[in-house]
Parts: C-alpha cells; sequence; structure tokens
C-alpha cells in the first residue's frame, strides 16, 4: 500500500519537476528512486530468512 501511495505522490509531482533544471530533476528521481525501497526491507528480509523481523 505504501508503494502505491508513494507512486501517486511522485507521478503528481513529477509534472511540476519537468519544469524545473534538468540537475534538480535528477536529483528528484534519484531521491524518488530510493526511498520506494525502504518499505521493501521488511518483504526482502522476509525473503531471504522467512523471518518477517530482524
Amino acid at each position: 500500500m505504501l508503494i502505491l501511495v508513494w507512486a501517486v505522490i511522485v507521478a503528481t509531482v513529477a509534472g511540476l519537476v519537468g519544469d524545473i533544471a534538468w540537475p534538480l530533476q535528477a536529483l528528484f528521481y534519484t531521491i524518488a528512486g530510493i526511498v520506494w525501497i525502504m518499505p521493501l526491507k521488511p518483504l526482502l528480509r522476509w525473503m531471504e530468512t522467512g523471518r518477517w523481523r530482524g
């Protein structure tokens, strides 16, 4: 669910980001691309270890 919310936020803001200088666009998309991984950490840990919590 968090990933869906994050995707909607990034897609909504992307229209505004398209009007700024390319270095700032690159920074925005780099951060947006890294942040979405955070909610996946527990899922990835579970897939590797079989335990939901560390």
